[in-house]
């Protein structure tokens, strides 16, 4: 089932049965949970792709399913997102919909799909170790997206005092930086997009992703953001995600965006 209208394409190029849900694939909020679990009754199917937006709106409609939808929901094994930061009240709100599942949220982008892979008891985990009082700064920020997938590699270029990545590629654990990947599926080049393509393989055998992140103590990588929205201040730069994602845990915050 996909509530994401290109694996609708792709679900049957790799030989699985898809359906979409009725809806309109341009706007993912007008996916309801009615709408989900008819699409999932209809084929019996035990894997589920949608965006968060998508989910947000599953979650707020869950009570208009009734009892057979609500059965039907039950089979679902597997459920991923992604496309955007997803908090972790989301995904338990999905977890109470999918009890049998287990929440997949990848990381990647169109260049390198997927990159990295976590689910939600990870997640859990990550969050729990996140300790602001362990000296690694910005330990906690942003969204925990796993550890990189078989074959592929990921690492940050620090950033200077004015948002550029300039450093060294690493992986030591508290430093933010832009995250560049590697990986035999990554994009082979841009058509027809000279400056980009210049840009994103500036790092030779790298494709700069434009987002920046951190790694954790255990090798987990958050991503904090994109390197355009960094927002500078006098006390240093701040990444959008870790603002966003704390205003959205409050009762009443529907969607948030931290901006300068």
């Amino acid at each position: 089932d996909s509530g994401f209208a290109p694996f609708a394409l792709l679900g049957p190029a790799l030989g699985a049965t898809s359906v979409t849900p009725d809806m309109d694939v341009t706007q993912p909020k007008t996916l309801t949970a009615k709408a989900l679990a008819q699409a999932v009754r209809a084929i019996s199917a035990t894997v589920v792709f949608a965006s968060p937006a998508a989910l947000m709106n599953v979650v707020e409609t869950r009570e208009d399913m009734n009892e057979d939808e609500q059965a039907a929901m039950q089979g679902v094994e597997r459920l991923l997102s992604a496309g955007a930061p997803i908090t972790v009240p989301l995904l338990e709100g999905m977890e109470e919909i999918c009890p049998h599942a287990k929440l997949h949220t990848p990381y990647g982008m169109t260049e390198c799909l997927p990159l990295t892979d976590v689910n939600l008891d990870q997640i859990r985990e990550a969050e729990r170790d996140a300790d602001p009082q362990d000296g690694v700064e910005g330990a906690g920020a942003g969204v925990c997206v796993g550890t990189p997938v078989y074959g592929a590699r990921v690492q940050v270029v620090p950033l200077d005092d004015t948002g550029a990545a300039t450093g060294e590629p690493t992986h030591t654990p508290g430093i933010t930086g832009e995250i560049i990947a590697a990986a035999p599926h990554a994009k082979d080049h841009y058509d027809r997009l000279w400056w980009t393509e210049r840009i994103s393989a500036s790092i030779p055998g790298w494709h700069r992703t434009g987002d920046v992140g951190h790694f954790d103590a255990t090798g987990r990588l958050w991503v904090e953001g994109r390197l355009s929205h960094l927002i500078s201040t006098e006390s240093g730069l701040l990444t959008p995600v870790a603002g966003e994602t704390a205003a959205e845990k409050i009762s009443g915050v529907r969607r948030a965006a931290v901006e300068s």
